[in-house]
């Protein structure tokens, strides 16, 4: 299995207040329902489309304030790789908590080669995104 880290991203807000958004695929849907094709999403699961394959996530763990762990939902026909994901949250101070992806993926040769670098980019660009909003948001 592959492991791939993004980089760590500073939220000015308490982790207590950005947990409740980020362990809820349904209260991310305002932020992605337009930004993606085909989005639906309950509490636990959501399914999209991106650039004509479909993707299946199911949340598997919450730690309150801490993590977040998501995999694969192959049961709802998301991509054929086995992969987990956790959103991990750190609290400095009540006005710094720092976020980040760590991905585990299990990818032949081939795949690591021709998407590994784009995952990389992938994950630091999604923590980069969430790091914005939740700055922006008045929370």
């Amino acid at each position: 299995m592959e492991k791939y880290e993004s980089k760590q991203q500073q939220i000015l807000k308490p982790v207590g207040r950005i947990f409740p958004f980020v362990s809820r695929f349904d209260m991310l849907t305002p932020a992605l329902q337009d930004k993606v094709e085909e989005w639906s999403a309950t509490e636990d699961t959501c399914s999209f489309k991106v650039k004509g394959f479909k993707v299946a996530l199911r949340i598997v763990e919450r730690v309150d304030n801490k993590h977040i762990k998501i995999t694969s939902d192959q049961q709802e026909g998301g991509l054929p790789v086995d992969f987990a994901f956790w959103l991990q949250l750190h609290e400095v101070s009540d006005a710094d908590t720092r976020i980040r992806m760590v991905l585990h993926a299990e990818l032949n040769m081939m795949m690591r080669m021709m998407v590994g670098s784009k995952i990389q980019g992938g994950l630091d660009k999604a923590v980069e995104g969430l790091a914005m909003a939740f700055n922006q948001m008045p929370l």
